[in-house]
Order: structure tokens, then sequence, then C-alpha cells
């Protein structure tokens, strides 16, 4: 899904970020060459298969220098060797990273792969990708999100980003955030990928204070979507809306800071 990572490597160019490379299969780079103009591309070796490999771990992981945060999962898909690739980039991943939709898939089959990590994590789960990290239902996570977050901060040394109305950041040391931000006019495809793109376009800016890079992330990411709203309607937001309305909601925050 070309889309996915279009759009969260436009997110984190638009948050702030001075330069951004999306990785991909080289067989698809072309498609991303045509969908982005400022965000740079890096062709990964795939044997003409399409998809993110085991060929392409060493080769990625030798590309991240220069690299001050990393995102890995959007638009990845759930191919078995994928999946195998993406649990080999963590282990040898040493750059801040955040891990979202396809990734983590490849983490809930093998939940000891997080305890394995070289650097810090942020992962980005909506209620079904959190319900297959723990173990539970769908229901029950939504019973009680900021528990179930937290919990799984604590148990796995991760910030958690529990995506949904009032989203939820969790922190290792037990402490939790509820995001005042947002409309349902987001829960639209793409947008998730916005949100990750804008968590690693911070994180990139500001590594020595994460806490605060990922909760300026989904508070802004919020806000833009009720801008959004309030001038589109409802029901006519598009995930790429949230780009266009990002510096209006930025600086409505700086307004509210001064």
């Amino acid at each position: 899904m070309t889309g996915a990572a279009a759009l969260a490597g436009q997110a984190a160019l638009r948050t702030g970020a001075g330069l951004v490379t999306v990785a991909v299969p080289e067989t698809l780079n072309a498609i991303l060459e045509t969908k982005l103009t400022e965000v740079m591309t890096l062709p990964l070796p795939d044997a003409g298969r399409g998809f993110f490999c085991m060929d392409a771990v060493r080769f990625l992981t030798k590309n991240l220098d220069g690299k001050n945060a990393v995102i890995i999962g959007p638009g990845l898909s759930r191919h078995e060797e994928t999946q195998a690739a993406i649990r080999a980039f963590l282990a040898d991943c040493t750059v801040p990273m955040v891990i979202d939709a396809d990734g983590l898939n490849a983490v809930a089959c093998d939940l000891t792969c997080l305890a394995r990590l070289r650097s810090p994590a942020i992962v980005t789960p909506h209620p079904g990708e959190m319900a297959r990290l723990t173990g539970k239902t769908t229901t029950e996570v939504q019973a009680d999100r900021v528990g179930v977050a937290r919990d799984y901060a604590m148990r796995h040394h991760a910030v958690v980003v529990l995506k949904g109305q009032r989203s939820i950041v969790a922190f290792p040391d037990g402490k939790a955030w509820i995001n005042p931000t947002g409309t349902p006019a987001m829960g639209k495809g793409g947008s998730g990928d916005i949100l990750t793109g804008m968590i690693a376009g911070f994180l990139a800016q500001f590594p020595n204070d994460s806490a605060t890079a990922v909760r300026a992330a989904v508070y802004l990411h919020g806000l833009a979507g009720e801008l959004a709203a309030s001038d589109l309607g409802d029901k006519c937001v598009l995930a790429t809306d949230l780009l266009k309305y990002l510096p209006e909601a930025i600086h409505v925050c700086t307004g509210l800071s001064d």
C-alpha cells in the first residue's frame, strides 16, 4: 500500500523534519517517485518481488546514518517474509522508531522482539491492533483504554499511543495522557499514517524530549482534524486534508502559548 508510506513521509516533512526519506522496495520505487516530490526515496533490494524482504534489512540498516527517527510498518503488508524482515530490522535498528500498522502485526506475532530493541520505541495501535498485541478482544481494550495502554507501556518499556476517540498516550513510568482534540471526521483510511509521520517528524527534531514530541503530534493531529471538519464538513475530510490544516493548527497553538 504505497499510499500509506507516502502519507507518513509527507506528514513528517510537513511537521518540520528537514529531510525525509521513504524506503521502498525497488520494484515500487517509480510509484513513490511519482507520488512524492519533496520527500526522497530509497530503493530497497527486493529481487523483483515488490515487497519488503530479508534482502533489504542489511541494506536498510546501513543507510540509517544521519537519521534521527525511523517509521516502520505503514503499507508493508502481512506477507510472511515481510513480517520476519520487520522483526529482523527492529532487532538491528539503533535509531528511535515509531512502530505502526504492519510493524505492529509483526510485533504481535513475537512479543519478545520488543525486549530485544536497541533503541526507544513508540507504538501507535488502533484498538484492533492493541487487541492483537495484548491477546484481548477489541471490546476489552475499549472498555479500559487507559489501563490497557498503561499496562502495555510499563510491561514493554515503550511509549503507547492508543488511537481512537480521545487517544491515549501512555509512558513506561505509568503516566498516561488523554488527548482532548479530534473528531469522528478523522475516521478514514490514512489518518493514522499521518499521525505516525507527525510523531516521527517531531521525534527527529526533539530527540531529548520524546514525551512532549509525541503528545504535541497527537494534539496537533486532532486539532488539524477539527479545523478541517469545521471548514469541509465531517463527511468530506480526507487524510491529506490533515496535512493542509496542520499549519493552521500549529498557528492556533502558537497563539494560545502567547
